[in-house]
């Protein structure tokens, strides 16, 4: 069951289709009382609705935003005895939930987006590297955005290895694709974050943006692995940093696209805290940070940590009450036995989660991973 080509209109139909693991086919069942749930789509966040109240048969199912009456009510009748173990989000880390994905796989930091029935990826690697799929599945390679590099990084990071850009983030806001990366060396906080934009992701058509903000040695904090978000309101901000003093959150001036007025501090903690994304759900500000070390194969320590807050300027807190400023942060995937150092993390709309980790059946090298990410009663993340 799936709203018709992705649709998030209200009105749109719902319909059958061969099962694709895509986010328009995935439901959230909500208890609303008396014997009656709904049926929340993932992708669009609308209703499943009888079209307009009508009670013939063959009458249209569609979708809606939820207005809780009768025609968005549904009940579920039990047609079967089925035993199964129970489920304890805490424990897993979507190691039953990984799309079974072929083809190009290599990834590290990977950011996600869906645009007229394409999946597109970008990550770490020359120039800014790329894949796309149709089916969010089977992956393909796509042309670097950058294959020569850019003259301008050397000015703000003169180690800088030649083409290689770290942790891209791509979003569209006001109609263009917006591709945030980073440009800098391990261990150093000499770094550059820089913005390319296009028409659209599949024109190709990318300009270069320039810098975005640069840090030195001087600074405590560093300027890489940027997110672009989209406030409840529609504002755009951006969040960063990695290590030293933690994430940080700036507002984006909607026209450049680039940061301005005060620096906030939303997450810190020892031993590495890095990669943030946020995104909003109903009332909160999840944010999303990858903890512990990084780029070491099957010895890597990553893994996904989250809290929420109703300000996008925090205080973010774990599902314990703990304040991510001060080391807080429940854990979303640790890794399992194949996997280790799960990180790098970004999220498509609220539902997909795209990360890398490393494969110990392959010598510990990084793939990609995606997993339909779920919420449970209490609005927290689990798979």
């Amino acid at each position: 069951m799936e709203v018709f080509e992705w649709s998030t209109n209200d009105g749109a139909n719902v319909v059958q289709y061969d099962y694709s693991a895509g986010a328009t086919q995935h439901w959230q069942i909500n208890n609303e009382g008396n014997g009656y749930v709904s049926f929340i789509n993932a992708n669009s966040q609308k209703a499943l609705d009888l079209y307009d109240f009508d009670g013939n048969d063959g009458a249209n199912i569609s979708q809606w935003a939820y207005n809780g009456s009768d025609a968005q009510l549904w009940q579920l009748n039990k047609l079967a005895n089925v035993e199964s173990a129970p489920f304890d989000p805490s424990t897993t880390n979507g190691a039953t939930d990984h799309w079974p994905l072929t083809g190009s796989l290599v990834t590290h930091d990977p950011t996600i987006s869906y645009e007229n029935g394409t999946w597109w990826i970008f990550q770490t690697g020359p120039g800014i590297a790329g894949k796309w799929s149709n089916d969010g599945v089977a992956w393909n390679d796509a042309a670097a955005i950058f294959p020569n590099g850019l003259n301008w990084w050397s000015n703000y990071v003169p180690e800088h290895d030649g083409i290689d850009v770290w942790a891209p983030e791509l979003k569209s806001y006001n109609g263009r694709s917006w591709l945030y990366y980073a440009i800098s060396t391990f261990g150093s906080r000499v770094s550059a974050i820089g913005l390319t934009s296009a028409s659209s992701i599949s024109a190709g058509n990318w300009r270069d943006d320039g810098l975005v903000i640069n840090t030195t040695n001087s600074n405590n904090y560093n300027a890489i692995d940027p997110d672009l978000v989209v406030a409840k309101d529609g504002a755009p901000w951006l969040t960063f940093g990695s290590w030293n003093s933690g994430i940080k959150l700036m507002r984006i001036n909607p026209i450049t696209m680039k940061p301005f007025g005060e620096l906030y501090s939303l997450a810190s903690r020892s031993g590495g805290i890095e990669a943030p994304t946020i995104i909003y759900r109903q009332g909160y500000y999840y944010l999303f940070v990858s903890v512990g070390k990084c780029c070491a194969g099957t010895d890597s320590t990553y893994r996904i940590a989250y809290g929420r807050a109703t300000d996008i300027r925090g205080p973010y807190l774990d599902k314990n009450g703990n304040n991510m400023l001060s080391g807080g942060g429940s854990i979303l995937d640790a890794g399992n036995s194949q996997w280790a150092g799960p990180g790098g993390q970004d999220i498509l709309n609220t539902d997909v989660m795209v990360r890398h980790a490393y494969d110990k059946g392959d010598n510990g090298v990084p793939k990609l991973l995606i997993s339909i990410l779920n919420w449970d009663s209490n609005g927290w993340p689990r798979f």
